[in-house]
């Protein structure tokens, strides 16, 4: 479906356009954090909570967050020789984001083999090539059973008060089940995917029909399952769905087949580009999955989707098809035409090519003109999460399916009945919210507890202007504490669990040798966390920053890049040549920045 030509200027003013409509001066402010009389969205849906004794024992090592980062930090704990491992977790059990999400549809939109973490150590094969949610979940816990890391983990668990004891060197962790207990290192991997946030749209409690967010699917109401179940539940229902990211992407279709009638609330549309899943074929994986198979697809993938020189790509998927229409437009630059300038405008004019494909992709499936006008998007492709769906657009053209658009104002109020848009009511049996997580609030605030360091000191007083590591890692004035997170590392947010797996060997590197050399406490020093600090300033920011894109949690809701946002960037030659770094700091055994004592 190539595009060749259009007319750059005018997509620019419709860019800048599409973006005016919607912003806002309240930015994250607009959501509703889920407490108090809103606290019932987030309840455990999927595993009755076990009541238990309290702890009060000491560990020697425990990682808040039992998704990705902790399954991976612990197993690679596990194969250093650390067995004394606890990880915290506020659900029913592992699975992190896998956990939580478990509405019809929900599947990786990274490809499987390099999404999935541990596949060579498990010796598990996808069964598909973006797996669902149920195998992704499944998969969460083969590795903890693989890796013994059931034995000691606390489910339905919430960290309240985590402080340093500087006369011990250990960490005192108070929870909400009355555990008061120590560890000599803690590690946090609690993601930015796990706290539910609701739409701040006026008389949200006052709907009287059945209500719940996608992250606690209610299937108990809907019938069905997270495997595709038919949800027969819904059959003569009237359905709203009130957001159009990826979500909803997912589950749309889903729904469409399920509701007698379904109304998507969308305040900007998703692009949707093309997805083309299919089964792994076995003897193909056979023959691909040789010694050390997942670590050339990782660095593979990276190469290709992160700017590097890859002369093969392995995934083949939409994220490196990015890539590599990028790297054509700037190759076929005559040298000396390569300046900084003319490779961002080659940038541009790949991205501005790429849209116009998506767009002219949703005239050639949505039947329905005046739909098909409405969920265009009109920004850069990563100006919010790209989107690949076979089912999705197709959906729209589904009788009893009706696109609401709200021509970016969002919707006006909710009533007692219905949804309220530019003044009409759509009367509803059910609202699904399909409004996402809190992604822009602070990482104490996301977490649930601050951390006391040295001193006295709080993490969010610490990172009061932005966040401050080392390699994304390691905190200044918080001895024996680890961060599991892109920024400020690779900040590879195309594929998560590649910074997630080598956080985990890092930390397992330093808790081993600090273990095996008798040191009591290992942190970063403030010069050597300045100049890490320092050089991530040097590079070149992010293209969430530009200014003609459409807001959303990709660029702090288009309130601008304050310090915060300033500081979550990534190594400034890029994760390919990040994780060659890393790998090279943990192999030379000095471990430069850190002091052991």
């Amino acid at each position: 479906m190539a595009v060749t030509a259009f007319d750059k200027e005018a997509l620019r003013r419709k860019y800048l356009e599409e973006r005016d409509k919607r912003l806002r001066p309240d930015g994250n402010e607009q959501y509703l954090r889920l407490r108090g009389r809103l606290a019932h969205y987030l309840e455990d849906p999927y595993t009755p909570r076990t009541e238990r004794e309290p702890k009060t024992d000491h560990k020697t090592v425990v990682f808040i967050g039992g998704g990705f980062a902790g399954l991976v930090t612990g197993a690679r704990l596990k194969e250093a020789g650390v067995e004394d491992v606890r990880i915290i977790e506020k659900g029913g059990d592992f699975g992190g984001t896998w956990y939580w999400n478990r509405y019809p549809g929900a599947q990786c939109d990274t490809a499987s083999f390099v999404y999935m973490p541990l596949l060579e150590e498990t010796g598990h094969m996808p069964t598909e090539k973006y797996a669902h949610a149920p195998e992704i979940l499944e998969h969460c816990h083969r590795i903890g059973k693989q890796f013994g890391l059931y034995d000691d983990a606390l489910f339905h668990t919430e960290v309240e008060h985590l402080e340093w004891d500087e006369t011990h060197s250990r960490w005192r962790i108070r929870t909400n089940r009355g555990d008061d207990f120590t560890a000599q290192f803690v590690a946090m991997g609690v993601g930015p995917l796990h706290v539910p946030k609701l739409p701040g749209i006026p008389g949200i409690e006052s709907f009287r029909g059945h209500s719940f967010h996608t992250s606690r699917w209610d299937y108990d109401y809907t019938g069905g399952d997270p495997s595709g179940a038919p949800m027969e539940g819904l059959a003569g229902k009237r359905v709203a769905i009130i957001g159009t990211g990826a979500t909803a992407v997912q589950c749309v279709p889903h729904l469409a087949r399920a509701c007698r009638e379904l109304y998507v609330f969308q305040r900007t549309p998703s692009s949707v580009d093309v997805r083309d899943n299919r089964p792994t074929d076995p003897e193909w994986f056979a023959r691909i999955a040789t010694p050390g198979w997942q670590q050339r697809w990782l660095d593979n993938f990276t190469a290709n989707q992160a700017g590097g020189t890859a002369r093969e790509d392995l995934v083949m998927d939409g994220w490196t098809d990015i890539s590599r229409r990028v790297r054509a437009k700037v190759a076929g630059l005559p040298p000396a035409e390569r300046a900084p300038e003319k490779v961002l405008a080659a940038f541009e004019d790949s991205d501005f090519e790429k849209m116009e494909e998506i767009r002219a992709r949703v005239d050639s499936i949505v039947e329905d003109r005046e739909t098909a006008r409405k969920l265009k998007a009109w920004y850069r492709q990563l100006c919010k999460r790209p989107c690949f769906h076979d089912e999705y657009l197709q959906a729209f053209n589904t009788p009893g399916t009706h696109l609401v658009d709200t021509d970016g104002k969002g919707v006006e109020r909710i009533t007692g009945t219905g949804v309220v848009v530019a003044g009409r009511e759509y009367e509803v049996d059910c609202i699904v919210y399909a409004s996402g997580f809190e992604v822009g609030t602070e990482y104490t605030r996301r977490a649930g507890y601050d951390l006391t360091g040295r001193g006295g000191a709080k993490l969010s007083g610490y990172w009061a202007e932005g966040m401050r590591t080392l390699h994304g890692i390691h905190v200044h004035g918080f001895p024996n504490a680890f961060v599991v997170q892109p920024a400020q590392g690779a900040n590879l947010i195309s594929n998560i669990p590649h910074n997630i797996t080598e956080s985990a060997r890092t930390i397992a590197t330093i808790v081993k040798h600090a273990l095996d050399h008798g040191f009591a406490a290992v942190e970063v020093g403030k010069q050597a966390e300045d100049a890490w600090v320092e050089l991530l300033m040097s590079g070149p920011g992010t293209l969430m920053r530009s200014p003609d894109c459409t807001p959303g949690y990709y660029n702090n809701e288009g309130t601008g890049a304050g310090p915060h946002s300033w500081l979550n960037v990534g190594y400034p030659h890029g994760p390919s040549a990040y994780f060659r770094y890393l790998d090279e700091w943990r192999e030379s055994g000095e471990y430069a920045g850190l002091e052991f004592r």
